[in-house]
């Protein structure tokens, strides 16, 4: 594949993770509706998929599809296995291997009577997967989104942003986190990480308060 090819391919995603976020976030606060501050990630999850996939817009751009299995080679006769399940991918082209994950996390949880920020499994139970090869094996990018359950968008965002420099720094993190735009939502940012194998992923993070 030629350079031209390879950035073609790499804007292909983040044009179609452009136009889906703004769905998303334009499906938000009905989903928040249906939902409490205690709801679980799953719940919130597949809420906010019910809502997207009768979306005629959302179904231009691809199909949505909660706790989706992406597929790995296993021997030489062509067998795969199922390599785990995908909170959120937007499926592209009709094509299984063409995809878009969403990693789906909730942050600042109630606990107790405490806050819980969940900023470390956000990177080791969710990015972590990205950087691992286990989802995305080789595409150019992917994303996190962040459930703010108590609205305290800043205290999640200095949590993940150190929990990402504890975790997955050093020669994980290819550059610093950069803004991006919001598309309604209350953050957005990007970070670049090398994987396992060598190769660059972009993951696109969105936190969305509850």
């Amino acid at each position: 594949m030629t350079l031209g090819d390879m950035a073609h391919w790499k804007n292909r995603f983040r044009t179609a993770d452009q136009r889906f976020t703004e769905r998303l976030v334009t499906h938000w606060p009905k989903c928040c509706s249906l939902l409490t501050a205690v709801s679980e990630e799953d719940d919130i999850t597949n809420n906010l998929i019910h809502l997207l996939w009768r979306d005629q817009e959302v179904r231009r751009i691809g199909w949505p599809e909660a706790q989706y299995v992406p597929f790995g080679s296993i021997g030489s006769m062509g067998a795969v296995t199922g390599k785990g399940y995908i909170d959120m991918a937007l499926i592209l082209d009709d094509n299984r291997d063409m995809y878009v994950a969403y990693e789906c996390k909730r942050l600042n949880v109630l606990y107790k009577g405490k806050r819980l920020s969940l900023a470390t499994p956000y990177v080791t139970e969710g990015l972590y997967r990205y950087i691992n090869q286990q989802y995305s094996y080789s595409l150019p990018m992917a994303c996190m989104l962040g459930y703010v359950m108590d609205g305290d968008v800043g205290f999640a965002l200095d949590k993940v942003h150190a929990a990402i420099k504890t975790h997955a720094g050093d020669e994980k993190l290819k550059f610093d986190p950069i803004d991006l735009d919001k598309i309604g939502s209350d953050k957005r940012f990007q970070t670049t990480h090398k994987r396992v194998d060598g190769s660059t992923i972009e993951i696109n993070h969105t936190f969305l308060s509850l």
